[in-house]
């Protein structure tokens, strides 16, 4: 069963679910208000260079000033196509993936107080949005991806996508890209190139050097810092990087929408414009198909398993938790066997949750533990393989003996958790308040502080109604005790609007 795109486009936010065998396997959400900013291409200036951490802070004029590894900033082009593919002499090895995001690595040669200073102008994209606290992060080699091919006007490099593996393609296309390339500049062939024709890459290539020579012609009369190209909506960049040959229709709710889809289909991948579809039903797209309950199930903290067992995604700023539980799993057989079915089972829930949600960053899961090494490594493997239809950049450590993996999954922007929620005003984002309990006693406390230091008859303690009911019944001796004490009589007054933390004493 083939891919289906499902679009919900709004006024205010646009929705693109990516169907995979009647589930939902990717999300993509763009606000008005929010959108999204990798890709963009600023003049900025450097207000901040830290020898300490080999790094910069630029204004690009964002609210938060982007943050500028010494890792992307080089002073000579030569210095970068040398160590543009570390490790690695061949054009055709690169050692990131272009339809991954990635780009490419390699080792700064010189410490970033020699390569910038203070002041100094410069045009950086962005890599990677602002994550919660964090600014945006900045480089400034350029790269401009089209539906084929991913140009890098400043560098003379030639990159094959990892994922076209037959060898005599891979040569055919890093042929006809060495053949019509400008020189000094660099290309990396993206995975929909396989077995296109040399006029397909030709037409990608006049586009991007023509965007080229019109941002290059911005950045000259531009001021700083100043916007000098937006990179395309969520919509035309989802069509852009994802639809393949594998992506069998699109399905789409807004006119405007349809026609610029349409525009770009029959001019970048013709065979796909006859699966294209207006949807014009009554019934809202996504509910059609069956598509907000799996959106309210991905910000969910359990996930129920087929079997009965479950797991737990626990999110936090510096990483993600998961943890398996048999839950009401009771197996067959014996204990290990149960076990070992369920983790199997999680293995696919965890990688399905981690595309879904968008979790990325460092990510630890706690499987139950087994006692048996083949049981650990066939868990291992299965993790393996489920995480390869995953078009985000993965690292996977083996099980530890605490049952542990421990896992990094490259993360370019907001997680959907992070994108549709925020934190509770109630709790304050801690996920739990203190009980009713801890409440009265720390009332208790507060009474005994008051009494001792104003004189007066009378205390009136204002609460929330459901601590005024425990002060009234099983916390009531308490209340007593003060009073014979101090000897003043203590009233208790519920408050419908008060926190549940939320208690005044007053004296008369």
């Amino acid at each position: 069963m083939g891919a289906e795109l499902v679009i919900n486009a709004a006024s205010h936010e646009t929705r693109i679910a990516l169907i995979e065998n009647g589930t939902i396997a990717e999300l993509y959400i763009e606000r008005s208000r929010e959108k999204g900013i990798v890709g963009n291409i600023y003049k900025g200036r450097v207000i901040r260079v830290l020898p300490g951490m080999q790094a910069a802070f630029v204004d690009i004029g964002l609210e938060k000033a982007a943050f500028l590894y010494v890792a992307d900033v080089f002073d000579a082009i030569e210095e970068y196509e040398s160590l543009l593919y570390a490790g690695s002499k061949k054009y055709d090895e690169p050692v990131a993936d272009p339809d991954n995001g990635d780009r490419p690595e390699f080792r700064p040669l010189h410490p970033i107080e020699d390569l910038l200073q203070e002041g100094q102008e410069l045009l950086v994209q962005i890599s990677k949005e602002p994550l919660g606290t964090k600014g945006a992060r900045i480089t400034s080699h350029i790269s401009l991806p089209g539906r084929h091919l991913v140009y890098m006007p400043t560098v003379d490099h030639i990159g094959i996508s990892r994922r076209i593996e037959d060898e005599e393609e891979r040569e055919r296309l890093r042929e006809i890209v060495e053949r019509l390339k400008k020189p000094g500049s660099g290309y990396i062939v993206r995975t929909v190139s396989e077995g296109k024709s040399e006029d397909d890459l030709i037409a990608d290539m006049q586009y991007l050097t023509t965007l080229w020579e019109e941002i290059s012609k911005r950045q000259e009369k531009a001021g700083v810092p100043s916007l000098l190209h937006s990179d395309l909506d969520v919509v035309q960049k989802v069509v852009r990087d994802i639809v393949t040959e594998q992506v069998d229709k699109i399905v789409v709710d807004s006119q405007t929408d349809y026609d610029r889809i349409v525009n770009f289909i029959s001019t970048f991948a013709s065979k796909m414009k006859y699966s294209i579809e207006l949807y014009d039903e009554e019934e809202p797209i996504f509910d059609h198909y069956g598509l907000e309950v799996e959106i309210s199930r991905a910000l969910g903290r359990k996930v129920w398993l087929k079997s009965g067992g479950y797991i737990i995604i626990e999110q936090t700023e510096a990483l993600s938790a998961v943890d398996v539980n048999t839950g009401r799993f009771v197996g067959k057989h014996n204990l290990e066997d149960t076990i070992l079915k369920t983790n199997l089972e999680a293995v696919k829930e965890i990688a399905y949750q981690l595309r879904l949600r968008n979790i990325g960053g460092i990510i630890i899961i706690d499987f139950i533990d087994m006692e048996k090494e083949v049981n650990r490594e066939k868990v291992y493997g299965a993790l393996e393989e489920a995480l390869k239809a995953d078009k985000s950049k993965t690292n996977i450590l083996k099980i530890s003996e605490l049952g542990l993996v421990e896992m990094t999954r490259k993360r370019v922007r907001e997680n959907i958790s992070r994108m549709m929620c925020e934190p509770c005003s109630y709790c304050e984002g801690r996920g739990y308040i203190k009980s009713k309990t801890t409440v009265c006693h720390e009332i208790f406390r507060e009474l005994r502080r008051e009494m001792l230091d104003i004189r007066g008859t009378k205390a009136t303690v204002t609460v929330h109604p459901q601590v005024a009911d425990l002060l009234y019944d099983e916390e009531r001796r308490g209340l007593e005790e003060l009073e014979k004490k101090f000897k003043k009589r203590i009233t208790v007054r519920a408050k419908p609007g008060f926190h549940q933390e939320q208690f005044e004493i007053t004296i008369n």
